[in-house]
């Protein structure tokens, strides 16, 4: 191997254990039982909208949206930079040109992945939320939501419960884990403290 094979190698071995020491945690890809339950959910929940999926990391499950959800714009916001190139990567190559901008074509998918703060990012135009965050980003994310959605909107998260709200479903895969996927209204059912 050259000298600048293993340098860009460890460069980006070093980004990815940085932002992830930062974040508190690493990117994870859904598994294929988990995304396909988020699918069958946004096809039971909403009328076609935007969907932010709230920390895309490699963009696995986004990139699976947008194949099985068609009609909606979907946008991941990631701040780990290997694992964002890699999402814009994957879907440029699923879906091409499309997934750079919107279409006025509605049986068609938008997906674009973007760099930044799942923590100041607005969710006001968000039909849905997708996460599979960890503990501490729910509750970081849980009170942003509550302010922040509009009173239609959805939130589906992978793994870890939403603090403070009542679930509608809870949906357990049949996984080696048994992940569940835990489904919410924006506004109706909260959990009073």
């Amino acid at each position: 191997m050259s000298f600048s094979l293993v340098a860009i190698l460890l460069l980006a071995l070093a980004s990815i254990v940085h932002r992830s020491w930062m974040n508190g945690i690493s990117p994870m890809p859904s598994s294929a039982p988990v995304r396909r339950a988020v699918v069958a959910e946004i096809h039971r929940l909403s009328e076609k909208g935007l969907i932010v999926e709230a920390g895309s990391g490699w963009g696995t499950l986004g990139i699976h949206i947008g194949r099985y959800c068609r009609g909606w714009r979907l946008v991941g916001i990631e701040n780990s930079t290997l694992p964002l190139g890699i999402s814009k990567i994957l879907a440029w190559l699923t879906f091409g040109v499309q997934a750079r901008r919107d279409s006025s074509d509605s049986s068609r998918t938008s997906v674009s992945f973007q760099r930044g703060d799942i923590y100041r990012y607005s969710y006001s135009e968000a039909s849905m939320v997708v996460c599979y965050l960890y503990p501490e980003a729910m509750n970081r994310l849980s009170p942003m939501l509550q302010q922040q959605l509009r009173s239609d909107a959805f939130v589906i998260s992978v793994c870890f419960a939403l603090p403070g709200w009542q679930p509608e479903r809870v949906i357990t895969c049949g996984d080696l884990y048994r992940t569940k996927v835990y489904v919410y209204s924006a506004q109706p059912r909260r959990i009073e403290k």
